[in-house]
């Protein structure tokens, strides 16, 4: 059994997006409105931590923390430090509620914060080398094994190394092309958001994310045959 023959392929935001030109669908326009209320919602308990509101910020907090950590956790690769990032997060939410305008989207500007806290630590991470000779031999050494005396060993060890393989292509990327790609495809940020998150214009965030497509896919390559032709 090759590969190629056991249905692996690109993950949907990996592909090249069609050019939406069509009204939008009842479906999707029911899903807008759905992300809007929960905007809203969003941005009236921040309103009311800016007046010092501690059951407000704790809803605001159970409300989005999953999103945070995850999305630290992606651009960090280690969940231990997306926990102490998405605090230091909400720690700074909490202290600039005094500030706070309502001048965006609550996710764009939560999501502008998580951007400058993770990118300092991505910095630091790359100043202090912190990954030894010793450990980058272990994370190389073999995460699973194929029983073939159980049926399907083959494929689910060929869509393990498929994740895993994913999940490192990901951490390779510069740290911009990194998170662009977690917000559009794991968290399905429009481009306007992503824009104003990354401080950057419509064409070079689009820019960003076609050469980092480009990469992930000439990385997977060999996992996935003639797919990425």
């Amino acid at each position: 059994m090759t590969l190629a023959s056991m249905a692996l392929t690109l993950p949907a935001y990996l592909m090249p997006e069609p050019e939406r030109t069509a009204p939008t669908s009842t479906p999707q326009a029911a899903a807008d409105g759905v992300e809007e209320s929960s905007d809203q919602e969003s941005v009236r308990l921040m309103l009311r931590v800016k007046e010092g509101d501690v059951k407000a910020f704790e809803r605001l907090v159970e409300l989005h923390q999953s999103a945070i950590i995850g999305t630290c956790a992606r651009m960090l690769n280690n969940v231990e430090d997306a926990h102490d990032i998405a605090q230091q997060v909400f720690i700074r939410v909490w202290r600039s509620a005094p500030r706070y305008e309502v001048t965006a989207k609550f996710t764009t500007w939560l999501y502008t914060i998580t951007r400058n806290l993770v990118f300092n630590e991505t910095r630091r991470r790359s100043r202090r080398k912190e990954v030894s000779i010793e450990q980058e031999n272990e994370d190389d050494a073999p995460k699973h094994f194929a029983d073939h005396s159980v049926p399907g060993a083959d494929e689910n060890l060929a869509k393990a190394e498929f994740h895993d393989a994913l999940d490192k292509a990901i951490e390779a990327l510069p740290e911009k092309q990194r998170l662009a790609v977690i917000l559009r495809g794991r968290k399905d940020l429009p481009y306007e958001e992503i824009c104003t998150i990354l401080k950057m214009s419509l064409p070079a965030v689009k820019s960003l994310l076609f050469r980092a497509r480009n990469e992930l896919r000439k990385h997977l390559a060999i996992h996935l045959g003639d797919d990425v032709e």
